[in-house]
């Protein structure tokens, strides 16, 4: 028996749609199909379909008063991770949902961290591409701020990484284009922590407020290191994985 024929159908029914609520084919506000809707579509019962809709609504990824319909509630609560991006820059051309947007913060040639020059292969002393931004949503709210770095050798040919500019379809499109290096999976680590000063800034919060850290590594499919990336979100915003 596989693991998907082990996972309750109404959990099925969630991983689907938890899809397209995170690759950004349902936005915020759509309208979820309706209890009779999900039942006969999935072939479940409308008992199954009522805790879809309300397990949804308990991740806070959907929202619902009586009477009236279900729809997708994501602009204060979810978190779109390395692989949500990733994955929806593969599948769509689109690395952004409807609605969000990124102002490019910086863009220039720097000594790295340690953890990052060693994911780069780059030697002490040396230097890497630096990209920095702050995603918003549809609301202007700062829902993340975020760092990608990339080998220096990128600057010359894929010089658009080194522009204050939003790129359309995010950086691993931009130097698939050039170099034909395709990134086609992710690999991220998180942790919990205090708001710093310049993060309380930049994510409009209180420092010393809880924030989610993430790093993360895209990488090709000869495994090779594409883009190493780190990033900051605030609170009380939810990460719904797909598996």
């Amino acid at each position: 028996m596989s693991s998907l024929e082990r996972t309750p159908p109404y959990l099925q029914v969630v991983g689907t749609l938890k899809s397209k609520i995170v690759s950004g084919e349902l936005a915020h506000g759509d309208v979820l199909p309706s209890v009779r809707e999900l039942a006969a579509e999935y072939g479940i019962s409308t008992a199954t379909a009522q805790k879809v809709h309300r397990t949804l609504r308990a991740e806070g990824l959907a929202e619902g008063r009586q009477g009236a319909a279900t729809t997708v509630s994501t602009r204060r609560t979810l978190h779109r991770t390395a692989a949500d991006r990733l994955e929806a820059a593969l599948t769509t051309g689109r690395i952004y949902a409807d609605g969000e947007y990124a102002v490019i913060t910086g863009a220039d040639l720097t000594t790295p961290p340690e953890w990052v020059a060693d994911l780069l292969g780059v030697e002490d002393g040396g230097q890497a591409l630096r990209r920095q931004r702050v995603t918003h949503n549809a609301d202007a709210e700062p829902v993340s701020a975020s760092t990608s770095w990339f080998v220096a050798e990128l600057a010359e040919t894929v010089p658009a990484l080194l522009q204050r500019e939003r790129i359309p379809g995010g950086t691993p499109s931009a130097i698939e284009a050039v170099t034909g290096r395709r990134a086609v999976a992710s690999e991220e680590a998180s942790a919990a922590d205090a708001a710093t000063e310049e993060q309380a800034t930049l994510l409009g919060v209180e420092p010393g407020a809880p924030v989610l850290l993430s790093r993360n590594v895209y990488v090709d499919a000869q495994g090779d290191t594409v883009e190493v990336g780190e990033s900051v979100a605030p609170a009380r915003r939810w990460r719904a994985h797909r598996s």
